[in-house]
């Protein structure tokens, strides 16, 4: 538990950024994200010297990957789940993070080099199950699933495509970079697409709730989930992501966005469940009792007979 607790509380905040983001619907998309990712990346930067860590530059085809988490994990990301609040309730949206294990438990290890894990791979499908339970129970409309899928894809994304480089950055590096990519991505859309000026029209509760994914949802959250990643693999830390709709869940019962129907909330007790058995640490393989040895025989006894 000491290293899932990071990625748990990770999802959480993820979870909780699902609702938050609602007040951001009529807001300018990319400006107000361009803005939350500056914020984001001069807070990393700041703590990274506070903790005296040291931030390695990217080298070679790391660039690349480390573009790929900002492209999909914070910038479409960002768009799936703004959008997607407008057609869905927040437990639909999130709840298509809760899929990710698929993906994490088949091509995770294999990236990793390593063997998917049995359990794993038997406990994503229950999960699985539960996520499409929400979908199809959920408020939502045909646009609603649709963002809902592209956040499923960038949330694979986000993870699967940072394994290349969490060995050599870890956490700290891999967040570093990929925040301040996606804010320099997210300037150029401001500039190309909506123009600084419609910064002009954000209200305060807008800024707000900008400031919280900012820092909780982005700064905080990255590092602890890249901290669990690089401890239990991304395919064991992929079952973590069911916690987010659960977070979604409550802070949109919490925040007055109403309670999910029944069918919804038996779907994430299917996601519990799934999370359960995928998390439920290994047995330890019993080691063969070995066999006595042979006793020599007693030469005194053999020359008696």
């Amino acid at each position: 538990m000491r290293d899932l607790a990071p990625g748990i509380a990770g999802m959480v905040l993820v979870g909780s950024s699902v609702t938050v983001s609602r007040s951001l619907v009529d807001a300018p998309l990319f400006g107000v994200q361009a803005v939350r990712y500056t914020m984001a990346a001069l807070l990393l930067f700041g703590l990274a010297r506070l903790a005296r860590v040291r931030i390695t530059a990217p080298r070679g085809r790391e660039w690349l990957w480390l573009a790929g988490v900002a492209a999909t994990g914070l910038v479409l990301f960002n768009v799936a789940v703004v959008r997607g609040v407008a057609h869905a309730e927040p437990a639909v949206i999130a709840v298509a993070v809760a899929c990710v294990p698929v993906l994490f438990g088949v091509v995770g290890p294999l990236m990793e080099g390593r063997t998917p894990s049995r359990r794993v791979l038997l406990a994503a499908p229950v999960v699985v199950a539960g996520a499409v339970l929400v979908e199809g129970t959920g408020r939502t409309d045909a646009a609603g699933i649709g963002w809902a899928a592209l956040a499923l894809g960038c949330e694979a994304g986000f993870t699967l495509l940072a394994v290349p480089v969490l060995k050599r950055h870890g956490a700290w590096g891999v967040s570093l970079h990929a925040v301040w990519m996606g804010a320099v991505m997210l300037v150029v859309l401001t500039v190309c697409v909506e123009g600084p000026a419609d910064l002009g029209t954000v209200s305060p509760r807008q800024w707000a709730a900008a400031g919280y994914l900012a820092v909780m949802v982005t700064a905080v959250a990255f590092l602890l989930w890249y901290r669990t990643v690089a401890a239990v693999g991304s395919g064991r830390a992929g079952l973590l992501t069911g916690v987010a709709p659960l977070a979604a869940a409550g802070a949109g019962a919490v925040t007055g966005g109403g309670l999910p129907g029944p069918a919804v909330w038996l779907g994430l007790a299917v996601v519990v469940a799934g999370l359960a058995a995928g998390l439920r640490p290994e047995r330890a393989p019993v080691a063969p009792v070995a066999s006595a040895a042979p006793v020599a025989p007693d030469p005194a006894r053999a020359n008696a007979a």
